[in-house]
């Protein structure tokens, strides 16, 4: 079997945040913290950061993540899929003459999300049918299908989706969300080919204070808070 490739992505140019994956989260970058974790994680071979930006590469380096390249200046525009980046990193590996089985995505806007959370998403590839694993969260029974709603150009509210609204908590379906996601691991061999969430996908359960994503400043002061709280 070949090695686990972990990728863990973070351009310089980001928008919501600037330089979001170096800003101070509980006294250290926010990158240290999925650094920690993934360097804690025992089914990783290799940890690598893929980033177009110098700075970030240092403190990569510095909290033990391999850092074999810069990422081209065409895949850190934020509309880039990431696909694409974690196709670059598969392929410096392959050029390595390393052999890759799994590829993990660990985004560092995920502080949140510890090395056992790691390893137990990459252990649900030992199933051989299964191709892709990711971490999900149940979304909240009011955020349900079966309880949106949308609303009209004159203010007026009905069901999102044809039928009644389900009022009842117990009386709605499970539904899952990917949650950020804080992990993604799936088969080289599809990454190869372009994609992140391909073949037979199945979900590997974290719970919602380990599943927040930093997209704006007011996550950024709620995981600090937890983060110093651990």
């Amino acid at each position: 079997m070949g090695e686990v490739l972990a990728v863990v992505p973070a351009r310089g140019g980001s928008v919501g945040i600037p330089r979001k994956s170096i800003v101070p989260v509980a006294g250290r970058p926010m990158l240290a913290w999925t650094a920690e974790a993934a360097l804690g994680a025992g089914s990783l071979d290799r940890v690598v950061l893929s980033t177009d930006d110098e700075e970030m590469a240092g403190i990569g380096a510095d909290l033990g993540l391999e850092v074999p390249f810069l990422r081209p200046a065409a895949l850190a525009g934020d509309t880039v899929p990431m696909a694409d980046v974690l196709a670059h990193a598969l392929g410096w590996a392959t050029g390595a003459g390393i052999d890759v089985d799994v590829v993990v995505l660990l985004q560092p806007t995920s502080p949140l999300r510890r090395s056992e959370h790691i390893d137990g998403a990459v252990a649900r590839l030992a199933d051989p049918t299964v191709d892709t694993v990711v971490t999900v969260v149940p979304v909240p029974h009011q955020f349900n299908p079966v309880s949106v709603m949308r609303r009209d150009a004159d203010g007026t509210l009905g069901p999102y989706q044809d039928g009644p609204l389900v009022t009842r908590r117990q009386d709605k379906p499970e539904v899952w969300a990917r949650n950020g996601p804080a992990v993604v691991a799936t088969r080289a061999r599809l990454v190869a080919a372009g994609e992140v969430y391909g073949g037979r996908m199945v979900g590997h359960e974290m719970s919602p204070l380990d599943s927040i994503d930093v997209d704006g400043p007011d996550d950024l002061v709620l995981v600090d808070l937890l983060l110093r709280q651990r």
